[in-house]
């Protein structure tokens, strides 16, 4: 499944990377990360189509991740789901505003972020396929329009 993960920061790339692994749950598909710093960058991924879940940095600059969320949610036709990495767990209202499916706050929890990811992983899979693909997870799809969840540390 292909997993892009969105900063402008190198090192909060590598953060989100290192914490998703080969797989971020036993029973999630298998992660293919694709890196992007721009946001130009990832809407030519988004608009060629295969992309299967976002991560993206809310604090990216200059167009952070909340904004992006946003822009994607509403551009782009069968939008992967997005989990956001916000800068402050006060700052969920945004993350609300921006569409994103999933929220975890910096600093990076690679647990939380492992679950999180896992569970828009399942989700996807059930989706794009009708069933859940690997393990039995409990897939669960979280529509736009409700408040996501968020993970504080």
């Amino acid at each position: 499944m292909k997993v892009v993960v969105y900063s402008h920061d190198a090192d909060t790339r590598a953060e989100m990377r290192l914490a998703i692994g080969a797989r971020p749950a036993p029973d999630a598909p298998d992660a293919e990360i694709i890196e992007v710093a721009t946001s130009p960058a990832l809407f030519r991924l988004l608009d060629a189509g295969g992309v299967d879940v976002m991560v993206l940095d809310g604090e990216a600059q200059p167009s952070g991740g909340m904004g992006v969320s946003r822009q994607a949610k509403d551009e782009i036709y069968n939008c992967p789901p997005a989990l956001l990495v916000i800068g402050r767990a006060d700052d969920r209202w945004l993350a609300t505003w921006s569409k994103a499916d999933a929220v975890i706050s910096h600093p990076i929890d690679p647990v939380a972020l492992a679950r999180e990811l896992a569970a828009l992983m399942r989700a996807r899979a059930t989706s794009t396929t009708g069933a859940v693909t690997a393990g039995t997870g409990s897939a669960t799809a979280g529509p736009a329009h409700t408040a996501p969840a968020i993970t504080a540390q």
